[in-house]
């Protein structure tokens, strides 16, 4: 099997209530600035986060930057903390949910796009964009780019469970030898 990176995670979750970002401002880590999208999110990038976390004034958070997606929900546990040792929320069991985890791969070998556009139902136009896009309904919804270096690029996965499944799929495509 390919070797692959997951490059990032993106993960929510709510407060139940809404958040006083300006009492925010100057807390070590944090990066509040009503001149920022109306002074309407906070960042936290603290010491133990792996990642940073968006916390928005209607409560919603969002964490990105992470590897996996234990470091994801931890980095917003960590943020709920904040909140609440501050006093700015309540006590609350976060409910996190993966949004989009993102891959990167490299195929080990060159890709003839041309080819495989001609071959499968995929989006291949050079002169807009070098690589060519693949979106896939199963064995999971994710879109896929594809670089002629054998490099890809997969978004849109909701776990890591599905990564295999998604490279096993776009390998077979890859190899010359399979028709759709």
């Amino acid at each position: 099997m390919v070797e692959f990176e997951i490059v990032n995670v993106v993960a929510t979750a709510s407060l139940g209530g809404r958040v006083s970002l300006e009492d925010l401002g100057g807390v070590e880590g944090v990066t509040y600035d009503q001149e920022i999208y109306g002074g309407r999110v906070a960042y936290l990038r603290l010491p133990e986060m792996n990642g940073t976390v968006s916390v928005f004034f209607s409560g919603k958070m969002i964490s990105i930057g992470t590897k996996n997606e234990e470091d994801a929900f931890r980095d917003l546990q960590c943020g709920r903390d904040l909140l609440i040792d501050r006093k700015l929320a309540g006590p609350v069991d976060l409910v996190p949910k993966i949004q989009n985890i993102v891959v990167t791969a490299d195929l080990g070998r060159i890709v003839d796009l041309e080819e495989l556009a001609y071959n499968y139902s995929l989006v291949y136009e050079p002169e807009q964009f070098p690589g060519a896009i693949l979106r896939i309904a199963k064995p999971c919804k994710a879109t896929v780019l594809i670089f002629a270096s054998g490099k890809i690029v997969i978004a849109g996965l909701k776990s890591s469970n599905q990564v295999d499944s998604v490279l096993t799929h776009v390998l077979r495509m890859t190899d010359g030898k399979s028709r759709e």
